[in-house]
């Protein structure tokens, strides 16, 4: 079964440094907390706010040992007025036979509002 495993986090400034700094900061927490291996992995969407311009973040997705031939994909999110400023989400599509109530889903940073409910006590 494949399962959506999300993820976000803000950045400070837009800055190469800082954008993959944080995308694999991310990328290496929802690995971690999930168990992902990337042969589990049937693709991987990332976007960005459009304050994000200065790196593209899925190559440090790609940079991951074993992760070369992961598709990843890079997209535009919605400029929605008021929404949360220069952030990244990631969506892992994973092959597993965790239930959908065990995944683990990240936010980090500021993305910690967009989904409060899912924050750990």
């Amino acid at each position: 079964m494949i399962r959506g495993v999300r993820g976000a986090i803000t950045v400070e400034h837009n800055e190469e440094t800082k954008i993959m700094n944080a995308t694999e900061r991310l990328v290496k927490a929802m690995i971690l907390a999930n168990d992902i291996q990337a042969d589990d992995v049937a693709s991987v969407f990332v976007s960005v706010t459009d304050d994000i311009t200065a790196a593209f973040p899925a190559k440090v997705i790609r940079l991951q040992e074993g992760w070369t031939y992961v598709p990843v994909m890079c997209m535009k999110e919605m400029d929605v007025p008021f929404s949360l400023e220069k952030c990244i989400r990631i969506m892992f599509h994973v092959n597993t036979q965790v239930a959908q109530k065990d995944i683990k889903h990240i936010y980090l940073e500021n993305a910690i509002a967009l989904r409060p409910d899912l924050k750990e006590a």
